[in-house]
């Protein structure tokens, strides 16, 4: 049933699939810049999400990790192609931050303990008030999800 509920929370993001081609181009071009910002102590990400979009041949992979506090709920969305069935995983855990580096730790599987927890260590990256995050062993870029979804200003 909780996968049910968030599948149907996380429904009103599949437009962000379309937005893939998009996101990717905002960030090469964010990474292209030198002078990355390295002061970000000072950054609030309580209350942040953050999606990674991954397209496959065969599917489609949204994770979304939500950080509220030293909590935090991190979120994989599996799209078919083929079938146009999807699949989720909702893991909870806790957040580390030191400076720029985001430390997750997600031990629980939808309210059971998984014997092998999901980690991530992320680098907090900000270009053109744009936050992201680095995964410092995949090189994978998870965007702030109101850096994009904001609305374009007008010329």
């Amino acid at each position: 049933m909780k996968k049910f509920l968030i599948g149907i929370l996380f429904f009103g993001t599949l437009g962000v699939k379309a937005q893939y081609g998009s996101l990717n181009a905002i960030l090469d071009r964010l990474e292209a810049r030198k002078g990355i910002n390295q002061h970000l102590e000072n950054v609030n990400i309580d209350n942040k999400k953050f999606v990674f979009i991954k397209d496959e041949a065969d599917h489609t992979e949204r994770d979304f990790i939500i950080i509220k506090g030293n909590n935090a709920t991190y979120v994989e969305v599996f799209d078919d192609k083929a079938t146009g069935e999807s699949s989720s995983n909702v893991f909870t855990g806790d957040i580390i931050r030191k400076k720029n580096i985001v430390s997750l730790r997600a031990d629980m599987l939808e309210g059971k303990k998984v014997p092998l927890p999901v980690t991530k260590t992320l680098l907090l990256t900000q270009q053109d008030n744009i936050l992201y995050l680095i995964d410092v062993n995949t090189k994978d870029r998870w965007i702030d999800e109101q850096s994009y979804s904001k609305p374009k200003k007008a010329k």
